[in-house]
């Protein structure tokens, strides 16, 4: 009844090879070239991401501040009521 999936284009000329997923490594140069890739990236990068988060956390406590003091009374204005 039809065609199966994997069947369903005929492509000739073209090997292709693959290996079992039982036989694969999991985590091979995880140690010797994985971490020192994590490292390289994360210098390339921090210089970019950094100046930005740290320019939007000193502004949003900036504001935070300025907001909690504006909520405040001035005793002063309210020295000569009775």
């Amino acid at each position: 009844m039809g065609r199966h999936f994997g069947d369903l284009a005929r492509i000739r000329h073209i090997i292709t090879y693959s290996i079992s997923p039982f036989e694969q490594r999991a985590f091979p140069n995880y140690f010797s070239k994985g971490i020192p890739n994590v490292w390289r990236r994360f210098t390339g990068s921090v210089f970019k991401i950094a100046p930005p988060i740290i320019l939007m956390c000193l502004i949003y406590t900036w504001g935070s501040q300025v907001h909690e003091q504006s909520k405040r009374k001035v005793t002063a204005d309210y020295e000569n009521d009775k």
